[in-house]
């Protein structure tokens, strides 16, 4: 059932009384990949942590990047002096990352990497990093995150986060990891459901929706301090936060006047702003980038479909016009194109709009897929999935050539939300 579905209900209810971590499993990919050599890290060896595996495994899972066998290459350079061009050439790469990682006094560790363009035999990037020991996987990350950008013109995004709700037959965990799945944080559990989570802009809070109150209400959570805030927390229906990107206002979907409306409030609590006045039910909101936006869902003209209006109100604009069943949007970061969840034949997949041109993409081929959620940079989109009659996270591409599955065995995985860049 889509996220609108359970909005929907949760509104009727309430107009009546009141209502392990991921691993990646199957990765496949189209089109031309980067061929790139991942040399092991001379010192990495005595590390907690191997950066180069890490590296490697972040540039294969993207789907952008095919590993060079390193097999037969004797010894295996560290050092720019120490790089044989040709040898790289006759197997095809076309770069070359080397490093090392050299303990410190003071019990940190120095990380020095190169990348590396094989046919012009010249350095494209060389960065140092001090770091923990504890922090070699994060750096390794960083790494992956550097050479992504100088061979693809693209921000890397295996530096973020991203959260999601797990389910342990009746407990509900909102949990918060690294992209690719490892490093969950319990930032909340309870016996009662949890749903919607959102990302502050700026990755330090989220807002999500909490029954603990036997009622649904927006709560915003500051990760750092553990502190949590009811933002919304009105007569019926209090549901699916968005954040504005100055981060000062979520919106969000209430009824406390009748049918679901959009309103905002401050991120802090205080009052809220009634958006929409329509004689249909207007539920989940998503702000475009620039702040001029809200995209929306609505049944207004009879059939639930995306819609935007100005954010501080206004007349609403209808975005989708085929099939009858349109929900959920959410703005890519450019702001070009809305991905939202598009009901055909029974299925339910995900599709992108090209807000210029009208032009639609339908990007999965799953039968109940929902909550898209776009990666910083723009080019990928997380989404929840059902595999085996539960609930796990998956991946596309914006251009449809890369699927990734992330799997749990702990138990159904749902919500997810993809985290802003890092900003240190």
């Amino acid at each position: 059932m889509t996220r609108y579905l359970l909005t929907f209900l949760a509104s009727l209810l309430f107009a009546a009384a009141a209502q392990a971590q991921l691993t990646i499993e199957i990765p496949t990919a189209a089109g031309r990949q980067i061929p790139v050599a991942v040399m092991p890290l001379k010192g990495e060896d005595g590390q907690p942590q191997a950066i180069s595996s890490v590296v490697s495994d972040d540039l294969k899972r993207s789907g952008l990047f095919r590993l060079v066998n390193t097999v037969g290459i004797s010894p295996l350079p560290t050092e720019p002096s120490e790089v044989t061009f040709p040898d790289w050439t006759a197997r095809t790469a076309e770069a070359l990352v080397i490093g090392k990682v050299d303990p410190l006094p003071d019990g940190r560790v120095e990380v020095r990497f190169r990348l590396f363009d094989v046919a012009k035999q010249s350095q494209l990037a060389s960065y140092s990093y001090v770091v923990a020991p504890a922090q070699l996987r994060a750096t390794a990350h960083r790494i992956a995150d550097v050479i992504y950008e100088r061979l693809t013109g693209d921000k890397g995004v295996f530096s973020t986060k991203i959260t999601y709700v797990v389910k342990r037959g009746t407990r509900y965990e909102l949990q918060v990891s690294d992209a690719d799945g490892f490093n969950p944080q319990t930032v909340l559990a309870s016996n009662e459901p949890i749903i919607s989570p959102s990302w502050s802009p700026d990755g330090s809070r989220l807002a999500y929706v909490s029954f603990d109150q036997k009622k649904p209400v927006v709560v915003v959570q500051n990760l750092a301090q553990g502190t949590t805030k009811v933002v919304a927390g009105f007569r019926g229906n209090n549901s699916a936060p968005s954040w504005s990107p100055d981060g000062s206002q979520v919106a969000v979907a209430l009824s406390k006047d009748g049918l679901t409306q959009i309103y905002r409030v401050p991120s802090g609590g205080g009052d809220a702003q009634r958006l929409t006045d329509s004689s249909g039910i207007d539920t989940q909101p998503a702000f475009s980038p620039d702040g001029q936006w809200i995209a929306f869902t609505s049944d207004r003209g009879g059939t639930p479909q995306v819609y935007r209006m100005p954010a501080a109100g206004g007349p609403a604009q209808r975005m989708t016009f085929d099939g009858t069943y349109n929900v959920g949007p959410r703005f890519s970061p450019d702001g070009k194109s809305l991905a939202y969840v598009q009901r055909d034949a029974g299925r339910f997949r995900i599709a992108l709009l090209e807000i210029a041109t009208g032009q639609v993409t339908v990007l999965t081929e799953g039968s109940l897929d929902d909550s898209p959620s776009f990666a910083p940079n723009g080019k990928i989109i997380l989404y929840e999935a059902q595999a085996g009659g539960r609930g796990q996270l998956a991946a596309v591409s914006t251009d449809g050539r890369v699927r990734q599955r992330l799997a749990s065995a702990a138990g159904d995985v749902r919500d997810p939300a993809w985290g802003p860049f890092p900003t240190n």
